[in-house]
């Protein structure tokens, strides 16, 4: 009997796009002889699943089962490739955890954590980790420019504080730079981070849990003719990523480190990707942020990272889907 996989994509924000080429991705690579996979599509509409006939059918919310040809069918497992809300940010999970459904992401509590760049941040620097200097703002009590620089040094980064893909991100030089920066961060989230910049190299790294062991994929380097690695850069062709990393002995232990320490002080599970900035004075690695759903896009750095492993992605996405299953019998 062949499993049946929920294959979750879409999304309520503007993460959405990146989500449906993430779904492409894993749909073309699970293997369909051992796995059923039907595409569940969550968007401001409602639920869908579209059927053989290519009809739109609602999803039962009470227990994520579908009709198809008459049939009722429930799922063996969700697998995870909504970025942003609700997907990232431990909304699904607790649903999922509510009616007993194995799902490929970190749990509940993790996602909700880490969709919080500054509480992810204050945990892993808490915990050990190095970390930048950082400030939490508000949509409802925000604070002026001259006040913000008064605690943090140029330049910064204002971030939208929830969510992903670069969206919403300016680097700050100068104080007139500030203000329209938090504008357009405030315009993606109604909470703001703005953070110290670190003087650099910038990796990613990708790291999954499996039966117990912890795995570090190959780390990538990322270089952009950008200001930094935006939106743009990220998916639309204008970085250059360098998987494996051409980097010293002492850089990769710093970095294989910083990457198992953060993944287990912020109790992820499955597979996450950690962004860093790796301080070569000071000969440090920085954690920046923490994804909890990857993207699986063809432009996206997991896959890349799963091949420069020597795995293809079929028994990588395999094994992620059967140790979630495992983890609920």
């Amino acid at each position: 009997m062949k499993k049946k996989v929920a294959l979750v994509t879409g999304g309520l924000s503007s993460e959405a796009q990146i989500s449906y080429k993430s779904a492409k991705t894993v749909m073309n690579a699970l293997d369909k002889h051992i796995y059923d996979v039907y595409l569940i599509d969550i968007h401001p509409t409602g639920w869908w699943y579209e059927n053989r006939v290519g009809e739109e059918v609602a999803v039962n919310k009470a227990d994520f089962s579908i009709e198809e040809g008459g049939e009722k069918i429930t799922f063996d497992v969700a697998l995870m490739c909504i970025h942003g809300t609700p997907g990232e940010d431990g909304k699904l999970q607790g649903y999922f955890d509510m009616i007993g459904l194995p799902y490929t992401s970190c749990d509940t509590a993790t996602s909700a954590l880490t969709f919080n760049k500054r509480y992810t941040v204050a945990v892993a620097g808490f915990g050990g980790v190095n970390v930048a200097k950082s400030l939490h703002l508000f949509m409802e009590a925000p604070l002026a420019a001259d006040q913000i620089l008064a605690q943090l040094q140029l330049p910064v980064f204002v971030k939208p504080n929830n969510g992903g893909s670069s969206l919403g991100i300016s680097k700050v030089n100068t104080l007139a730079e500030l203000a329209p920066a938090l504008e357009k961060a405030f315009k993606e989230d109604t909470q703001v981070l703005v953070e110290e910049f670190i003087s650099g190299r910038e990796f990613t790294i990708g790291v999954f849990k499996s039966k117990g062991e912890l795995t570090v994929l190959p780390i990538t380097e990322i270089t952009t003719d950008n200001v930094f690695f935006d939106f743009e850069a990220k998916y639309q062709g204008k970085s250059k990523e360098i998987t494996p990393a051409i980097i010293s002995e002492k850089m990769f232990g710093d970095l294989v480190d910083a990457a198992k320490k953060s993944y287990t002080i912020l109790n992820c599970r499955g597979v996450v990707r950690i962004d860093f900035i790796y301080d070569e004075v000071a000969e440090k690695a920085y954690m920046l942020e923490v994804n909890t759903v990857p993207g699986q896009s063809e432009a996206s750095v997991i896959p890349q990272q799963v091949k420069a492993m020597n795995w293809n992605l079929t028994d990588f996405y395999a094994t992620l889907v059967e140790d979630a299953i495992a983890k609920t019998n």
